[in-house]
């Protein structure tokens, strides 16, 4: 494997472009917005400043990265030569089986699909193409470029040959891959969103606020980050939408998303990338803000 394309330039499609690059493939990035395209390249650069900084990546190291990597507009562009194929763009079913349809019909017939989704079920998306024994999940970790393991997910008709070669072009990359079968949420999902949305249950039925829920997690469970942080730094709108795959695919009421979850996300406060969710990030600093507050006001009604 040599030629990488990388579909999607937002948070996790250009956390998987840096590392490919750094570690000497060809990468393709295609997004349809330029400007996306050159914010990604931009931020690639910063988080490579910051390993330069660390002692971990030369400058020289840095400049090669960046050369390794070219953008792209138009698909049929970007994939024309990929050997590998890694979509990263919106956990959203229907977005990503129109991809998939497109890929599998531009994409030379011996390329590998790979879906860095992290709940839809690979089953689902490689039916949308005519290659399901070459598709496959490889679901990074956020920050891509420091989290040590992938998720390698076997479709129903992912082949032996497929997911052995995933699973030593991870190791390449100096990362942990770990097979598993795919079900909604695979492994890391199913476990970590009902601990999240049990965190912001707690604090919708007024139990604590959002630092003593983040603490006692964190003091008491020996986790680096609260499940309300960490929350923010995924996305509070892709918390939802794992939630809702993981009730739809279980049909389990257990994995229903808290109201204040649906809440927050419908009035745009989203985490860290829209610069309020259970914290604030407006100012560069983490404030409480609108649920503790929603909290406060109606404890009583709640109770």
């Amino acid at each position: 494997m040599k030629n990488i394309t990388v579909i999607g330039s937002g948070t996790m499609g250009n956390g998987i472009a840096h590392v490919f690059a750094q570690f000497g493939y060809a990468v393709n990035l295609v997004d349809i917005n330029e400007t996306a395209l050159q914010k990604a390249l931009a931020t690639i650069s910063k988080n490579i400043d910051r390993q330069v900084a660390k002692g971990t990546v030369t400058e020289s190291e840095k400049t090669t990265t960046l050369a390794n990597i070219k953008t792209f507009t138009k698909l049929e562009d970007g994939v024309k030569n990929a050997d590998l194929v890694v979509e990263a763009a919106s956990e959203n079913v229907n977005v990503k089986l129109s991809i998939f349809k497109q890929l599998d019909e531009i994409c030379p017939a011996e390329t590998i699909l790979a879906s860095n989704t992290s709940s839809i079920s690979i089953t689902q998306i490689a039916a949308a193409t005519k290659r399901p024994d070459k598709v496959i999940g490889m679901h990074f970790m956020n920050p891509v470029p420091v989290m040590k393991l992938v998720e390698v997910i076997r479709g129903y008709s992912t082949s032996n040959e497929v997911c052995s070669t995933v699973m030593e072009l991870s190791k390449k990359l100096s990362k942990t891959p770990v097979e598993v079968n795919d079900y909604p949420g695979f492994v890391a999902n199913k476990i970590l969103m009902p601990m999240i949305n049990e965190a912001i249950i707690t604090l919708y039925e007024g139990v604590a606020g959002v630092e003593e829920i983040d603490t006692v997690m964190k003091l008491g469970m020996a986790h680096p980050m609260g499940p309300l942080q960490l929350a923010d730094f995924i996305g509070l709108d892709v918390c939802l939408n794992i939630l809702r795959v993981l009730q739809d695919g279980f049909g389990n009421p257990k994995y229903a998303p808290c109201p204040l979850l649906v809440n927050m996300v419908t009035a745009g406060h989203l985490g860290a990338k829209s610069g309020k969710g259970f914290y604030d990030y407006s100012g560069g600093s983490k404030e409480l803000v609108l649920a503790d507050r929603f909290r406060k006001q109606n404890s009583s009604v709640l109770a």
